[in-house]
């Protein structure tokens, strides 16, 4: 016998039972009075099965996208730094983007009695991550969104202002000379890939440079989108003198494809990218990006879950008033936003 059995006998719905059994949350007296006498009536003994984040817990849940990409490796720096000023332990699960091994985690660490969750949705368009997510905190763990929101939640977030600076990568190709910018954008189920491309619009719009549709092409974040979209904008009849590139994985399949095209940068076309990328720089290859304080997201994010722990207060319940901080961009020009090729 489990909640399911009792909410089906008190006809409430499974959040409201373990609103009841852990009390978290705001329940109408009269529903609670009747999830109580189906607990009595099925001889309900609660257990630590329940899911409820014990508070001699000391493990937080992490869920990232994609553990290869380096904007998460600096992410993760911050979450650990602050981990291990509180003494906690991270339960580290890596999605690949795909939505189907998300609800694994999600089920995964339900299960573990976690204090807290930060996590980086596959998309914000899905109703299952929103629904566990939504379980979840009504059994009393706080959840903070990192870098990707989700559609008609209520959870505190860290975000950076994607279209402030995708329009100031775009505004300092045009003031190059660019005028046909080609944008390398991510999937538009994400709150990164629709802001990247509304600043990307944003500046040719207050430039008078009409977007061309031709000149848009839409990936999924991964480096082989970035490498095969680059073919197809460089076989193109009328080919761009500039890209922007809309994060750092796509970033690196696009320098691989220029590579293999034998195309130079910025002499036979300019690049600006989202997102720095380290070994880039090691090599000394000069390519301008869209900084972001990574490390510092994750020291946020751990910040603001640490408040909630241990306030105990959730905004879903009504108990507490929803936080997203939005930090600032910095473009860093090195040169591959030039426009050299001024024949084209």
């Amino acid at each position: 016998m489990n909640i399911k059995d009792i909410a089906q006998k008190a006809g409430v719905s499974l959040s409201t039972v373990s609103r009841v059994i852990n009390s978290s949350g705001y329940v109408k007296e009269e529903t609670k009075e009747l999830v109580l006498k189906a607990m009595q009536d099925l001889n309900y003994k609660r257990t630590n099965s329940s899911g409820k984040a014990s508070k001699k817990s000391n493990r937080i849940g992490v869920i990232i996208p994609d553990i290869t990409n380096p904007f998460f490796s600096g992410v993760l720096k911050g979450v650990y730094k602050v981990a291990v000023r509180e003494k906690l332990n991270i339960i580290l699960c890596d999605t690949n983007e795909n939505i189907n091994k998300e609800i694994g985690a999600l089920e995964m660490l339900k299960e573990q009695s976690i204090k807290g969750l930060i996590i980086t949705p596959t998309t914000d368009r899905n109703e299952f991550n929103r629904k566990y997510l939504e379980q979840m905190d009504s059994m009393g763990v706080p959840i903070i969104l990192l870098d990707r929101d989700l559609m008609y939640s209520h959870f505190d977030a860290v975000y950076v202002d994607n279209i402030k600076g995708s329009y100031e990568a775009v505004e300092a190709l045009i003031h190059e000379g660019h005028r046909k910018i080609a944008v390398i954008a991510g999937p538009l189920t994400t709150k990164p890939g629709r802001d990247r491309v509304s600043g990307y619009e944003k500046a040719l719009l207050m430039n008078n440079i009409p977007a061309d549709e031709k000149y848009m092409f839409y990936g999924d974040f991964r480096l082989e989108s970035g490498y095969n979209l680059t073919k197809k904008v460089m076989a193109m009849k009328d080919p761009p003198t500039a890209i922007f590139v809309c994060n750092n994985m796509m970033t690196m399949g696009c320098l691989k494809a220029l590579k293999e095209l034998n195309v130079r940068i910025p002499e036979d076309i300019a690049i600006i990218g989202f997102d720095d990328i380290d070994f880039i720089n090691l090599i000394d290859l000069q390519i301008s990006v869209v900084d972001r304080p990574t490390a510092q997201m994750g020291e946020l994010a751990m910040d603001m879950l640490i408040d909630r722990i241990y306030n105990d207060k959730s905004p879903g319940n009504g108990e507490g008033v929803v936080k997203e901080v939005i930090l600032p961009t910095n473009l860093i020009k090195r040169g591959s936003e030039r426009l050299i090729a001024k024949d084209r």
